[in-house]
């Protein structure tokens, strides 16, 4: 959901901040990107250790899926093993201006990555932001071409579903990732009046995989409910994904405490100034990944427990953020 920024703009930005989040002591010295890599490594040890065949995708901040993060360094092996797929945004469409063509170069860097992941027999889910027709059929045939699963989003708050057939649409059962030719992100529920609305919208498309919030409003859905939004409307079945943020925390999530708005934990950064309410968090930090998978009551455990059949994991390139 949060745009890709390249390094370099990163940085930038970070040289303006006022913020001393990234020279703390518990900052100084690490290795950033392995300790993402850490992260979802454990996330996904203890998701498969409950559920088999759950599927853990972690989206941007591809640079991970190689050692040195080069495109054409070693592969990251424990990572790719850790791991079902790579998300991408703004891939061919979106990078600079939603329903604009990102710059080949661009999209001939974040290629390199891709493709080692990709070569590693792991899914590519791209989501490109365009909405006039032309460009989101481009933005199929492309992706297919290069060996990528793709959505044309029409709005990048993620709260439409396009009035058009699902691209590659079929009557599959989808066990599997790997089985997927197409999928929807539709995490923001605000246009849909009901719970089951929303279930009813779902149930009434073709799509493969759906990447949907663990949570209407601020009512978290059910087994029951997840296991009938498998259902495709030509009798086939579906996977369905629950995204979560693992690299910001958000402030209208059922974790957030009333003290963290006067008095931040020490795990918490700045506020991120594209998205108000989502802040950078300190991921290695162990309070914070106790919130996230390190007990019985944690975000992961309650989406295994509403019986989802995988996590996509964003705010993956946080890494960026505390790099110098």
């Amino acid at each position: 959901m949060k745009k890709l920024v390249l390094l370099a703009i990163v940085l930038a930005f970070l040289g303006c901040d006022k913020d001393n989040d990234a020279t703390a002591p518990d900052v100084e010295n690490r290795d950033f990107r392995q300790d993402m890599r850490n992260f979802v490594i454990g996330i996904s040890q203890k998701a498969k250790s409950i559920k088999p065949g759950f599927a853990v995708i972690p989206q941007n901040g591809i640079e991970l899926v190689t050692v040195n993060g080069e495109a054409d360094g070693s592969p990251s092996q424990d990572y790719l093993n850790a791991i079902d797929g790579n998300g991408q945004e703004d891939l061919f469409y979106g990078y600079d201006n939603d329903d604009q063509a990102t710059p080949t170069g661009v999209s001939n860097y974040l290629k390199g990555f891709l493709n080692v992941s990709k070569s590693n027999r792991k899914t590519i889910l791209v989501t490109d932001y365009c909405s006039t027709p032309s460009k989101a059929s481009n933005s199929y045939q492309v992706n297919a071409a290069n060996g990528y699963i793709s959505y044309a989003a029409p709005k990048r708050d993620l709260t439409a579903i396009p009035a058009t057939a699902p691209n590659n649409s079929n009557d599959a059962v989808i066990a599997n990732l790997s089985q997927a030719k197409n999928f929807l992100y539709l995490i923001n529920s605000e246009n849909f009046t009901s719970k089951l609305a929303f279930i009813n919208a779902v149930k009434s498309t073709n799509y493969d995989v759906i990447i949907m919030d663990l949570f209407f409003n601020e009512e978290q859905f059910t087994a029951v409910e997840i296991n009938q939004l498998r259902n495709k409307a030509n009798g086939g079945k579906r996977m369905v994904i629950c995204y979560m943020s693992i690299g910001e925390s958000e402030n209208y999530r059922y974790y957030w405490q009333p003290s963290w708005n006067t008095s931040k934990p020490v795990w918490m950064a700045t506020e991120n100034p594209d998205w108000p309410g989502n802040f950078k968090v300190k991921y290695w930090n162990e309070d914070w990944q106790k919130i996230i998978y390190k007990n019985d009551n944690s975000y992961l455990n309650k989406i295994i427990d509403a019986n989802f059949d995988g996590v996509y994991l964003d705010i993956i390139d946080a890494f960026e953020y505390f790099e110098r």
